[in-house]
């Protein structure tokens, strides 16, 4: 992997403009990641990983344009279990950039422009009961961040990020799993309505290691999350789950890739979405690359969506690419669907009313990944920001 270089803050340099030829298929595995923001061309929308997402409505975090206010921007509050370490710490930190590099423009940017870094440590060995929470609250400003989770061997932990408030935020979040170690990270997204946030996710995964993400995607203008998936070992296994409600006006964007570098490791995705409303629009591209060094992978990857009003959208994309036949298995599947107005007839001719009906469809649809949290707190919580989704839907 790549050493992070020590780019100085604030480098916004464009590179020159390039527009790919056309191909058959055009994934995320073939773009070249690089920590300096100058190896990326400004996007346009017609690059394959932009033609989704409003660039307009980026407040420039793709272009340069955009610049950290300082005060009002944003705030993060760590607490933590006793025997956890909580630092602040420079760009010149090792650890930074150790479990990913950023893989577009805005990552890059992302990298260049932070200041400082907070990166929290679970010690070898060590077992946590109780969750390290992590509240990133915007404060109204823009800001570029950097959060690095790192277990030791054998460590076990859970981790909530709870991202709140109104800000422009571009960030990297590193999660590095010693061999052995066990980490389950639920990021919260229930910012403002006029938020942005863009954001690259990086796991590594040591031998025998395992990392279950669960990200829950319900406020903000435009929210555009990369989670990205390496071995560092064998054994590894990483569940990515996902859960998202796109309201009217909004665009939320999940863009995951898994590389399967390493020989018997397994990885299982599953997304579902529910949208309602004019020009609420998701998108999930789902890529797995499985390298011919990898064998005896296991993996597969799902995205469900269910359209509840019309004037909503939906682009789901997922993408398998395999170098080795020696493998145990690997698939994909996507589906996209109206509400279906069978189950709601057949509830209704027991004498439920419709709108209970309707609430409890979506709660049946979203029940398998609610059961994955496994933070009681958080699990109510999403439940109850569903049925306030629900009831605006029918106000």
């Amino acid at each position: 992997m790549a050493e992070a270089p020590n780019i100085p803050v604030g480098s916004t340099t464009a590179g020159s403009i390039a527009v790919a030829a056309e191909s058959t298929v055009v994934s995320r595995m073939s773009a070249p990641p690089s920590f300096d923001v100058t190896d990326f061309p400004v996007p346009h929308g017609r690059e394959e990983e932009w033609r989704f997402t409003p660039l307009e409505r980026l407040r420039g975090l793709h272009d340069g344009t955009a610049t950290a206010t300082g005060e009002g921007g944003v705030k993060v509050d760590v607490h933590a279990p006793e025997g956890v370490t909580v630092e602040t710490v420079g760009r010149d930190d090792a650890r930074l950039g150790k479990a990913g590099t950023p893989a577009d423009r805005v990552a890059a940017q992302a990298y260049s422009a932070f200041e400082k870094a907070s990166v929290v440590t679970v010690p070898k060995e060590t077992v946590l009961t109780e969750p390290i929470r992590i509240a990133v609250h915007g404060e109204g400003g823009t800001a570029f961040g950097h959060q690095v989770i790192e277990l030791g061997a054998f460590a076990e932990a859970v981790v909530v990020i709870d991202h709140t408030g109104d800000a422009v935020l571009a960030a990297n979040v590193d999660y590095l799993l010693g061999d052995g170690a066990k980490l389950t990270v639920v990021s919260v997204q229930d910012w403002d309505d006029k938020a942005v946030h863009v954001a690259q996710h990086n796991a590594l995964i040591g031998r025998d290691a395992s990392f279950k993400s669960v990200v829950v995607t319900f406020g903000g203008d435009v929210v555009r999350l990369h989670p990205r998936v390496e071995y560092a070992g064998p054994g590894g296994e990483a569940e990515l789950f996902g859960l998202y409600f796109t309201d009217s006006g909004q665009h939320q964007e999940h863009r995951l890739l898994v590389t399967h570098n390493t020989p018997h490791c397994k990885s299982n995705v599953v997304y579902k979405g529910a949208l309602q409303g004019e020009q609420a629009h998701a998108v999930w591209i789902g890529d797995v690359l499985i390298e011919a060094a990898a064998e005896g992978t296991d993996t597969y990857e799902m995205n469900r969506n269910l359209v509840l009003t019309d004037g909503a959208r939906v682009d789901s994309v997922p993408n398998l690419e395999i170098e080795t036949g020696e493998i145990v298995g690997a698939g994909h599947a996507s589906a996209t669907g109206r509400f279906d107005d069978e189950q709601l007839f057949y509830l209704m001719a027991r004498g439920i009313p419709e709108h209970e009906a309707r609430r409890l469809v979506v709660r049946g649809f979203f029940a398998e990944l609610v059961q994955q949290i496994g933070v009681t707190d958080i699990e109510e919580r999403l439940l109850t920001k569903i049925e306030q989704e629900l009831e605006a839907s029918v106000a």
